[in-house]
């Protein structure tokens, strides 16, 4: 293998287990609070369907219980 395959798989690999998590983990857990499903947030990374899914989400009727505190 040369050296721009190895660059490639390393930076694949980064994008994988360093970037991927920083992006899916806080929207998974705002979509679970907001009472949608928080596989929901895995739809983030996919480009145009992560803004379809945020102004539907901004949009409908979150099912969070009156008088119930978030848990942080």
């Amino acid at each position: 293998m040369d050296s721009t395959t190895i660059i490639r798989i390393v930076a694949g690999l980064l994008a994988i287990f360093v970037f991927l998590p920083i992006f899916v983990i806080p929207y998974w857990k705002i979509f679970s609070k907001a009472g949608f499903a928080g596989a929901l947030s895995l739809l983030m990374i996919v480009p145009f369907v992560n803004l379809i899914v945020l102004y539907v989400v901004a949009f409908s009727k979150w099912e969070i219980k009156p008088g119930k505190a978030p848990v942080i």
